[in-house]
C-alpha cells in the first residue's frame, strides 16, 4: 500500500506564520551566503561601471554627483530588473528556483507578503519596476551630463520612492498591530537586517537627494529674480 504524494502547498516552509499555505512551493538550493554575496557582487558591478562611464564622460565629476549617478544607476537595475522580475512573476513565486527567484524568497522571510501575491505589494513594485525604474536611468544619465533637468526629475522619483517605502513599512506595522498580522520571522536579523535596514535606504537617501535639488532649485530661482530686479533696475 502507497501513502499519497505530499501537498506541495502544505510543503515545510521557513515563513511566518507556520501554517501559512505557499501552493507549489520549491525551497531554496541556493547557500544564503551566495545569494547575499551575489547581490552584493552585482552592486558592486553597477557601481564600478557607472564610476568608470561617469568619469569618461565627465573627468571633473564631483564625488557627490559621481555617487549620485551611482545611486541612480543602482536604482534603476533594481527597480527594473529585479523588481520587475517580482511584478511579472508574483503570481508564482513560492515555485521560483532561478536566482533571482530565491533572492526574493529569502527576503520573504523578512515579509512574507511576497509569496502570498499582496494586493499592496504587487501594485507597489510594479509601478516602481515600470516608472522608477527607467527615470532612474535618465536621472543617472542626467547627472553624468550635468544637466540642469536631473533637479526635477530627482525630486520627483526620489518622491516617490520615499512614498513608496513609507506606505510599505505603514501598511506593514498597521496589519501587525490591528489585525495581528505575521508577515516577519521572529528572528531580530530578518527585521532589521532585511525589512528595516534593505528598505530604510530608501528613505534616507531620497530624502538627503530632495534636500539637495531642493537647495540648487532655490538657487536658480534667485538668480533669475536678481537678474530681473538689475534688468527693471536699469530699464528705469
Amino acid at each position: 500500500m502507497t501513502s499519497a504524494p505530499p501537498n506541495d502547498s502544505m510543503a515545510t516552509h521557513p515563513y511566518y506564520p507556520p501554517d501559512l499555505v505557499l501552493p507549489g512551493y520549491v525551497p531554496n538550493e541556493i547557500p544564503v551566503p551566495i545569494l547575499i554575496t551575489s547581490f552584493a557582487a552585482a552592486a558592486g558591478a553597477v557601481f564600478w561601471a557607472t564610476s568608470v562611464f561617469a568619469r569618461t564622460v565627465r573627468p571633473n565629476i564631483s564625488r557627490t554627483d559621481l555617487f549620485t549617478a551611482m545611486w541612480f544607476m543602482l536604482c534603476g537595475c533594481i527597480h527594473l530588473f529585479f523588481e520587475g522580475y517580482f511584478a511579472r512573476h508574483n503570481a508564482a513565486m513560492p515555485a521560483r528556483t532561478d536566482l533571482f527567484g530565491q533572492l526574493w524568497k529569502e527576503y520573504a522571510k523578512s515579509d512574507r507578503r511576497y509569496l502570498t501575491r499582496d494586493s499592496f505589494t504587487v501594485c507597489m513594485e510594479t509601478v516602481t519596476a515600470v516608472a522608477w525604474g527607467p527615470l532612474s536611468f535618465l536621472i543617472g544619465w542626467l547627472v553624468v551630463k550635468d544637466h540642469p533637468l536631473r533637479h526635477p526629475l530627482q525630486i520627483a522619483v526620489s518622491l516617490g520612492q520615499m512614498y513608496g517605502d513609507v506606505l510599505y513599512y505603514g501598511i506593514f506595522f498597521f496589519d501587525e498591530a490591528v489585525y495581528r498580522a505575521v508577515y516577519c520571522r521572529p528572528e531580530g536579523f530578518y527585521f532589521w537586517a532585511y525589512f528595516v535596514m534593505m528598505n530604510g535606504f530608501w528613505i534616507v537617501i531620497p530624502g538627503v537627494l530632495i534636500w539637495l535639488s531642493t537647495v540648487e532649485t532655490v538657487k536658480a530661482f534667485r538668480l533669475v529674480q536678481e537678474a530681473r530686479k538689475r534688468g527693471t533696475t536699469k530699464a528705469m
